[in-house]
C-alpha cells in the first residue's frame, strides 16, 4: 500500500526543509550529548537527566520521521486561476451571524495554522468551503455533532 499524498505549498515544503534541517543537525547531536553526559553520572535508574533527555529525544525522532515523510509524499498544489469558488489556497471571508468576520486561506494539513489564518481542507469548515461561491451559506458540521451556518462574503 502506498502512502497518501500529503498537499502543500512550497512555502509550506520549504518550512518542512528547514525543520528538519534544524533537527537533524542541531537538535539530535544535543540530545546525543545530554545523554552521553547524563550517562557519565553513573546509575541510570535514578537519573533524572538521562531519562528526561531520553524522552526529548524520542520525541525529536518522532518528528524527524514525520517531516520526513512529509517530504519524501508531498504534492505541490499552487494558486491557479479563481473560478469563483472555493478551493485550495483560496483565501475566504466568511461571517457566522452575529459573529465579526473571519478570513482564513485554505491549505493542506501539514500547514494549517488557524491562528495565522490558514486552515485544512479537511477541517470541518474547510470540507463545508470547498466548491461553494460568494453569496452561499454554508454549514459546517462540526465533529461533536454540532451545525452552524456561514455566509461566503468574499474569495480570492
Amino acid at each position: 500500500m502506498q502512502p497518501p499524498e500529503i498537499p502543500i505549498t512550497a512555502e509550506g515544503l520549504a518550512e518542512v526543509k528547514r525543520e528538519l534541517d534544524d533537527l537533524v543537525t542541531k537538535r539530535r547531536p544535543e540530545i546525543v550529548g545530554k545523554i552521553k553526559a547524563a550517562r557519565e553520572h553513573g546509575d541510570l535508574s535514578e537519573n533524572f537527566e538521562y531519562h528526561a533527555a531520553r524522552n526529548e529525544q524520542g520525541f525529536v525522532e518522532s518528528r524527524i520521521r514525520e517531516l520526513e515523510a512529509i517530504v519524501k509524499n508531498h504534492v505541490l498544489i499552487s494558486s491557479h486561476a479563481s473560478n469563483g469558488s472555493v478551493d485550495l489556497l483560496s483565501t475566504v471571508t466568511f461571517v457566522e451571524e452575529g459573529e465579526p468576520e473571519e478570513r482564513y486561506r485554505i491549505v493542506g494539513p501539514t500547514e494549517a495554522d488557524p491562528g495565522s489564518g490558514k486552515i485544512s481542507f479537511e477541517s470541518a469548515i474547510g470540507k463545508a468551503l470547498m466548491g461553494k461561491k460568494v453569496g452561499d451559506d454554508v454549514e459546517v458540521r462540526t465533529p461533536t455533532g454540532g451545525r452552524y451556518t456561514i455566509r461566503i462574503l468574499k474569495i480570492e
